[in-house]
């Protein structure tokens, strides 16, 4: 750190930090990093994985724009499993266990292999801001670092207190203090402010383990990758294992609900609801007798295992205590015990959609300072709030993914929009357009846009134009290409499909429940004219979706096409809803609170009826 003023300082190095750092530097600014311990970049603070239902989605969204997860993913994946193949194309999920220190390590390397990008250790506890902007930070040092933007990536580190039974002390994370003094200077500018909670389970050695007792949770037979650079491919795979907790173990668990913080009053703070604790869970769910753990390795090499579904507060004793009634854990040893933490965070009504403060020209928040939880929640706010820091200080207009055209876009007009009183995670449920935002689609749907704003690669453009090149060429061929009954029909009747009575086009069993175009193109009649080999899988599987989804597909375009009409009618800044007596009392205190962009966003604000939306089009003439 040698620089008198930066474009861009990030604070944290966690995964919201380390994107947004590495996107301003890649886009041509010069940024420096901050972050309490140098050490810790990219640390996995809780499960060693990334992706899952929706969360995958994402992660391949952050790859397709020229983000870092991805890559790092894949270069560090000991496990790859897609989720849900039973279903719908729309709800396939990638998920990757991952190498925890490994993928510290390649987080690190990578950001440092970027030249306009510098580090500096330290605590930032302050902001300088002047006349309404923020021209740089305060560390704890003393040291004062000018920048034209600031992005804060905190995490859990606010006033982060770590309870573990009747224990607490302060910690942003286990074996590392909490970050003090932000919270309460832009309290003081006028910003609202709350508490959330989040919690981790323990980790133990996976030595004193009896696997035979367990269910054996393999990987895919033949993995894919969450990068569409496809640099990094898995080989050899670690298996993953399941346990089931008992009436038993409840029953242990709940003799110390009384020192638990959950129960006892400690924690006031709500907690992550579709990540509950273990004693959450026995106490919401009572009507369980059991559920699942999932023993997930931490590393390639190391010994150390995540007893995933197992998040608890309790008293450490208590801790082992449950745990070695479980078949398979009776001789269970622990490396360290669960703990819940509080921390600060800022209601994220309080940001425009490029994540910029209202209050405050220039700041920046990202990841589980706006609520949510998760790596790739926190990861792709970074980037782009990292992208859009840094067009701003290179005088360029702010850039928003609508919801439309990401998950990314969905996840940041709910926190703008909706706010949240808990941690908030993503479902394929929350976005209304699914079919169109899948896994498989990102690169057509990001990377394009992604390299019109300097951030995708020319290497990365040129592999999307390949494969619509491959996409157009095999939809051609295949709806050219005629078929015989008597060349088609054992196929299909192999699938128990219907028989063909004449020659058709080849394209028009590609829609049949079960015939998989992959099938059709290895028919010996169709490799005479169409060299299957001569396609990627993703350009096969592409065209495959395509046709069987059309119809479904055509009508969620129709609703978008709906959608972006409202979304073109632009509202002013100085639009003044309190004069308009005809809105509802409810719908002129939410708009003036959170100053809608647009009439679609005002429509999605709860609280704002479709009569409030009539209204307000009408006093905007329309």
């Amino acid at each position: 750190m040698t620089r008198e003023e930066y474009d861009v300082i990030v604070v944290g190095g966690g995964h919201a930090g380390n994107e947004a750092a590495a996107a301003a530097a890649n886009m041509g600014s010069r940024v420096l990093l901050v972050t309490m311990n140098l050490q810790t970049i990219g640390q996995m603070s809780c499960n060693p994985a990334m992706g899952g239902v929706a969360k995958g989605q994402i992660v391949r969204e952050i790859d397709a724009m020229g983000g870092l997860s991805g890559v790092i993913t894949d270069k560090t994946a000991i496990q790859f499993r897609m989720l849900n193949r039973s279903k719908g194309p729309a709800m396939w999920s990638p998920r990757v266990q991952s190498d925890r220190w490994r993928f510290a390590e390649e987080w690190r390397l990578a950001l440092e292999r970027i030249p306009t990008l510098d580090f500096f250790q330290d605590m930032v506890n302050g902001l300088l801001i002047e006349d309404g902007k923020v021209v740089g930070v305060r560390t704890g040092m003393g040291v004062e670092i000018m920048s034209k933007a600031v992005v804060l990536t905190n995490g859990t580190f606010l006033n982060g207190l770590i309870h573990i039974g009747d224990k607490n002390f302060g910690g942003g994370r286990a074996g590392e203090r909490a970050s003090t003094g932000i919270t309460e200077q832009l309290v003081q500018l006028g910003f609202d402010t709350g508490r959330m909670k989040t919690g981790t389970p323990p980790r133990v050695d996976g030595r004193s383990l009896d696997y035979s007792k367990f269910e054996e949770q393999k990987g895919d037979e033949n993995p894919g990758r969450f990068s569409y650079l496809n640099e990094y491919s898995i080989g050899e795979q670690k298996s993953c294992w399941i346990a089931y907790t008992s009436e038993e173990v409840h029953n242990t668990l709940r003799s110390g609900f009384d020192r638990s913080p959950m129960f006892n009053g400690a924690i006031q703070s709500k907690g992550p609801r579709y990540c509950p604790s273990i004693e959450d869970k026995i106490h919401r769910f009572a009507d369980k007798d059991r559920h699942q753990l999932f023993v997930e390795p931490e590393s390639w090499n190391s010994v150390e295992m995540y007893i995933n579904g197992f998040s608890t507060s309790l008293p450490e004793e208590v801790q082992v205590e449950a745990l070695q009634k479980v078949p398979g854990f009776e001789n269970v040893r622990f490396f360290r015990p669960g703990y819940a933490i509080e921390y600060d965070y800022f209601p994220p009504t309080q940001l425009k959609h490029s994540l910029e403060t209202k209050l405050v020209e220039g700041l920046y928040f990202a990841g589980q300072i706006n609520g949510t939880t998760g790596y790739e929640e926190a990861a792709s706010q970074g980037l782009m709030a990292g992208i859009n820091a840094h067009r701003k200080v290179s005088g360029l207009g702010e850039v928003i993914l609508d919801r439309s055209q990401a998950y990314i876009g969905v996840l940041i007009d709910d926190l703008i929009t909706k706010g949240t009183e808990e941690p908030y995670r993503m479902f394929t449920s929350r976005a209304e357009f699914r079919l169109l935002l899948r896994q498989d689609n990102a690169d057509l749907r990001l990377t394009r846009l992604s390299h019109s704003w300097g951030l995708a690669s020319d290497e990365r453009l040129k592999r999307v134009e390949e494969k619509e090149l491959g996409i157009a060429q095999l939809k051609a061929a295949v709806s050219e290409f005629s078929i015989e009954p008597e060349a088609i029909n054992p196929l299909l009747k192999s699938f128990e499909s219907a028989p063909a009575k004449q020659k058709n086009k080849l394209d028009t069993y590609i829609g049949r429940p079960n015939i998989r175009l992959f099938d059709l193109l290895n028919l010996d009649a169709v490799k005479e004219s169409i060299d299957p080999s001569a396609y990627d899988d993703e350009v096969i599987e592409q065209v495959e979706i395509d046709y069987k989804y059309s119809g479904y597909i055509q009508k969620e375009q129709d609703n978008v096409d709906k959608m972006l009409r409202l979304e073109n009618i632009k509202i002013p800044e100085s639009f003044n809803y309190a004069d308009i007596t005809s809105l509802s009392m409810e719908a002129r205190l939410k708009l003036s609170d959170i100053r809608p962009a647009t009439v679609s966003q005002a429509s999605r604000i709860s609280g704002v009826s479709p009569a409030d939306i009539s209204v307000l089009l009408v006093h905007m003439g329309r």
